[in-house]
C-alpha cells in the first residue's frame, strides 16, 4: 500500500503526466454527460423496453455495453464509437487488396494521415447507413410511438439523423484528443469506460440475487470475485504472452586507431500469443445471428426450430460450441492477414539481422509463419475459452447474466487490454522521470570523484 501510495505521488508531481491524465478525466466525463442525453423529440420515460432489450448479451448487449447506455438510452451518442471502429476495420482489411491502401501503407507519417482521413470519411458514410436504420428500430426494440413527441416525420428524422452522425463525429474527436493530449488510446478508452459504466449495476443485480433470496449468500458472492480475480489474470497473461524468436546480427569492424572486430547483440522478435486481440470475438459474435434467421427462414420445420432454439440463446451449449469454433478460425484469418511475416523477414535481412540456424530471406518468413502458426493454436483455444466462460459461468452456478459477461468475452478482454496499455505509458514517464534523476545522480557522482 506503502508503495502505491508513493507511486500515485510521483505522478502527482510530474506535472506533465498530471495534466495528461486530469485532460483524459475530463474529456471522459464530457462522453459519459453525452451518453445520458436523450435525443430531442423522444421521450425518456418511456425506454424502459428498450433497456430490457439490451441486457444480457447478444449483439444488442454488446453495442450497448460499447456506447456505455447510450444505445438504450436513445441518446445523442447512441451509435457510440462503433462506425469508427468498423471504418477502421474496413480500412485495414481493404489494405490487403486495395493497391492504394497498400501504397500509404509504406508512405509513413503522410501515408497514416490519408487513411485516418479515409476512415474518417467512412466513418461519416457508416454513420449516414446505421443512424436511420437504429432510429427505424426502436419501435421493432420495444419503443411505443407514444414516446416520438413529434412524431417520427421529415423533421424528426432528418434533425435526429444529423445528431447521431455528429454524436460520433464528436465522440471520434474526444478519442483522438485524449490520444493527442492525455494518456493512453482515446478510442479504445471511451469503449472501456462505456463497459465499466454498465459494471456497478451488474454486480449490483448479481448481490442483491445471491443475498435477498438466499441463494449462496455473502459466501457465493465472495467466491464470484475470487473467480473473476483469476479470470482477469489469465486475460492478462493471454494479452502479454509473447515467444521471443532469438535475432543475432552480423558482427561489425569499427573503424580507428586499432581496427576491432564488433559483436553485434542477440535482440528477439516478440511474436505475440494473441496477436488478433478482440477481433476474432467481434466477427464471430456478428455472425452467430445467421444461424437463428436462417431458422426464422425455414419457418415452422424441424430443422428451423432447432436453429432458433439452440441458437437464439447466447449462453446456449451449441449456441457457445459454433462461437468458439469462429473464434479459432477467425484468429487464424485475422493473425494471418495483420502479423506480415514476409516484411519481418525482409526489414530483419536490411538491417543485418538472422535467426540463428535459418537463412535470412524466404527462409526466416517461412520459419516465422510456422512459429506464428503453432503459438495460434493455443491462442487461439485460449481465447475462445474466455470467450464462452460467461455461459458457463451462468450454466454452473446460476450467475446473472448481465454480470456474468464481466467474466470473459469482448468487454473482459477489453478492459484488460486498454488499462494494461495506459499503465504501460504511464509507468513510462514515470521510469523516464527515474532514469533522468539517476543519470544526473551519477553524473555529480563522478564529478566528485565517487561512484
Amino acid at each position: 500500500m506503502k508503495k502505491f501510495i508513493e507511486t500515485l505521488l510521483n505522478i502527482y508531481n510530474i506535472e506533465e503526466l498530471r495534466g495528461r491524465i486530469l485532460t483524459t478525466l475530463t474529456l471522459l466525463l464530457v462522453y459519459r454527460l453525452g451518453a445520458q442525453v436523450v435525443l430531442p423529440g423522444i421521450d425518456s420515460v418511456q425506454l424502459s423496453e428498450l433497456a430490457n432489450r439490451t441486457d444480457g448479451g447478444g449483439l444488442l448487449g454488446i453495442l450497448n455495453a460499447f456506447t456505455g447506455g447510450a444505445f438504450a438510452n436513445a441518446s445523442v451518442f447512441a451509435l457510440g464509437i462503433m462506425p469508427y471502429i468498423s471504418a477502421s476495420i474496413v480500412v485495414q482489411l481493404m489494405g490487403i487488396a486495395v493497391p492504394y491502401l497498400q501504397k500509404l501503407q509504406k508512405e509513413g507519417e503522410s501515408g497514416n494521415k490519408k487513411r485516418n482521413q479515409i476512415t474518417r470519411w467512412l466513418t461519416i458514410l457508416i454513420c449516414i447507413i446505421q443512424a436511420p436504420a437504429y432510429l427505424y428500430g426502436l419501435s421493432a426494440l420495444g419503443v411505443p410511438d407514444s414516446a416520438f413527441v413529434i412524431g417520427r416525420g421529415p423533421l424528426f428524422m432528418i434533425s435526429s439523423v444529423i445528431i447521431l452522425v455528429t454524436g460520433t463525429i464528436f465522440a471520434m474527436w474526444l478519442g483522438e484528443k485524449i490520444t493527442d493530449k492525455g494518456i493512453g488510446n482515446g478510442i479504445s478508452l471511451l469503449i472501456m469506460v462505456g463497459i465499466i459504466a454498465n459494471l456497478p449495476l451488474s454486480f449490483t443485480q448479481e448481490f442483491v440475487s445471491r443475498v435477498s433470496e438466499n441463494n449462496g449468500g455473502l459466501m457465493m458472492i465472495l467466491i464470484e470475485l475470487v473467480l473473476w480475480v483469476v479470470i482477469i489474470l489469465l486475460s492478462i497473461l493471454l494479452v502479454m504472452a509473447v515467444r521471443q524468436i532469438p535475432v543475432q546480427y552480423a558482427r561489425r569492424t569499427a573503424a580507428g586507431t586499432n581496427e576491432k572486430n564488433v559483436f553485434g547483440s542477440r535482440q528477439y522478435i516478440p511474436l505475440k500469443l494473441n496477436a488478433s486481440g478482440v477481433m476474432p470475438i467481434i466477427f464471430a459474435q456478428a455472425l452467430m445471428f445467421a444461424p437463428a434467421y436462417i431458422g426464422g427462414a425455414f419457418g415452422d420445420s424441424n430443422v428451423g426450430q432447432w436453429l432458433q432454439t439452440n441458437f437464439s440463446d447466447i449462453f446456449g451449449l451449441w449456441y457457445n460450441v459454433l462461437f468458439a469454433v469462429l473464434i479459432i478460425v477467425f484468429t487464424y484469418f485475422y493473425t494471418a492477414i495483420t502479423v506480415p511475416t514476409n516484411k519481418m523477414s525482409d526489414d530483419l535481412k536490411r538491417s543485418g539481422g538472422f535467426v540463428p540456424g535459418i537463412r535470412p530471406g524466404n527462409e526466416t518468413s517461412e520459419f516465422l509463419d510456422t512459429v506464428m502458426s503453432h503459438i495460434t493454436f493455443p491462442g487461439s483455444l485460449y481465447l475462445a475459452a474466455i470467450a464462452v466462460f460467461p455461459a458457463v459461468v451462468v450454466k454452473l452456478i446460476g450467475m446473472q447474466q448481465g454480470w456474468a459477461l464481466f467474466y470473459g468475452g469482448t468487454s473482459l478482454l477489453i478492459m484488460v487490454g486498454v488499462a494494461i496499455d495506459t499503465i504501460q505509458q504511464v509507468n513510462s514517464y514515470l521510469l523516464n522521470r527515474h532514469y533522468d534523476g539517476l543519470m544526473s545522480k551519477t553524473s555529480r557522482n563522478r564529478r566528485a570523484g565517487t561512484i
